[in-house]
């Protein structure tokens, strides 16, 4: 194998152009008979990159490959468990549906325990059938097909054991109807039907403008970073500048990660156009490559910048990757504060490898894995990083699921404009970490760029 040089390109331009054609034959082996299998080609491939690429290739383990059936066991047997407990590989197929945000076989809704021990929504996409029915966060789930959920998800709570709630819900499969008892906010009870289906979601789950003694407040509640994420945040900053806010709340509490462009656009958004000469976040890689590959990202042009000097942003464990580099990349220019919980912890990313890897003869081969190793560090422009416990809040402050986004009186947000107020009022109640639970759908929860190498035969 050898490193061909290949200029950095995003994840976008590097894949979704392979859509647009047939998928290629594959390369014919001259020994049939003794040709690997897909599995073993893959761990072979896997082995060979991380030698190269892997942040932490110094510290991996001297290994036999052919005691290992695939790339998923030497991954495992590879990786650097004191720090990495991030890389990944998923199936081509897979990689690039979530990519797109498309989703199949599910209703669309996240659930969790109050703090009085009930059920209720905590998320809704926008396509799933219950949205126009009115459902929405704070509702109150008491039954699916007849059983009382709430007991299910007190004992999932307890025991870990989700899998009375799974075959509640029944399996990912497209065109299952489950029935739901809700209540809503005013007490009253409505029964509906929700068929499973496939769909894209929505990664802005909502945005709005609050007016506040301090000025004009826009809130923005951002749950992924994906392809579809560059309009959506668009539209909203779009709404955000013809409103003339002033300050800004970025709810990111549920946002697991996802494509790094993205994060570039958000923290750009924040700031002014004339910012484009200012370094957004740096790249570092191991010592094996890190002359070639260390990139430093400078802010980029929007169409509506908001030029704030402050931002507020809640946060949850849940709040990782992607996210944590808008919160960090902002943190040298304005004022940034937290409010919620700790974050995370994930100051590292993956550049992304199809598999197989393209050869000389074949350079769009027929694609079926994607290897997503740790392989950088980042920074911001300080050189601060490294929050592998995560980024500690300013304020601590309950996830409110009895109150819909954008409610100034969901103890999150309201900590948050408490914070712009100057009063900094965090919650009267101990930190009460939820156990939400979804369905299973596939969404970025790492943070991922196109690689700055391209391994070809």
């Amino acid at each position: 194998m050898e490193l061909k040089m290949k200029k950095i390109l995003l994840i976008t331009a590097l894949i979704i152009p392979l859509l647009s054609g047939c998928k290629k034959d594959p390369e014919p082996d001259p020994d049939p008979v003794n040709t690997p299998s897909m599995k073993e080609r893959a761990r072979d491939g896997l082995y060979e990159l991380m030698q190269v690429a892997y942040l932490w290739n110094d510290k991996m383990p001297t290994v036999k490959v052919s005691d290992y059936p695939g790339p998923a066991e030497i991954l495992e047997a590879l990786r650097y468990r004191p720090k990495d407990k991030y890389s990944y590989i998923m199936t081509y197929d897979d990689f690039m549906a979530f990519m797109q945000g498309t989703v199949e076989g599910i209703h669309g809704i996240t659930m969790s325990l109050d703090t009085a021990d009930v059920v209720r929504v905590v998320s809704l996409y926008k396509n799933s059938d219950l949205w126009p029915k009115g459902v929405r966060r704070g509702w109150i789930v008491k039954k699916v097909n007849g059983t009382e959920l709430a007991p299910v998800f007190i004992n999932a709570a307890t025991t870990g054991d989700w899998s009375a709630y799974d075959n509640l819900m029944g399996p990912s499969t497209i065109g299952l109807t489950n029935t739901f008892l809700f209540q809503k906010p005013d007490g009253t009870e409505v029964t509906y039907s929700s068929t499973k289906g496939s769909f894209a979601v929505n990664s802005v789950t909502a945005y709005d403008v609050l007016d506040l003694p301090s000025g004009k407040t826009g809130y923005l509640c951002f749950k992924s970073f994906i392809e579809p994420s560059k309009d959506e945040l668009n539209e909203a900053f779009a709404f955000f500048e013809t409103n003339n806010v002033t300050d800004l709340i970025i709810d990111l509490r549920y946002n697991g990660g996802g494509d790094m462009a993205v994060a570039q656009q958000l923290a750009s958004l924040v700031m002014n156009k004339a910012d484009t000469t200012k370094i957004c976040y740096k790249l570092n890689y191991n010592s094996t490559v890190s002359a070639e590959w260390n990139e430093t990202a400078k802010f980029t042009r929007t169409n509506n910048p908001l030029g704030l000097d402050r931002a507020v942003f809640i946060t949850s464990r849940s709040t990782a990757s992607a996210s944590e580099v808008v919160i960090n990349s902002l943190k040298p220019y304005i004022s940034v504060a937290l409010v919620g919980d700790t974050t995370y912890g994930k100051p590292v990313g993956m550049n992304v490898w199809a598999f197989p890897f393209p050869t000389t003869r074949f350079p769009n081969p027929d694609y079926k894995y994607v290897f997503l190793p740790i392989t950088f560090e980042f920074v911001n422009a300080s050189d601060e990083g490294g929050f592998y416990d995560g980024i500690v809040p300013d304020v601590l402050a309950n996830d409110d699921i009895t109150r819909d986004f954008g409610d100034p009186q969901e103890l999150s947000l309201k900590a948050a404009i408490a914070v712009l107020e100057g009063t900094k009022a965090g919650s009267a109640v101990p930190l009460r970490r939820n156990i939400i639970r979804s369905e299973g759908e596939k969404l970025p929860d790492f943070l991922y760029l196109a690689p700055p190498k391209s391994f070809v035969k």
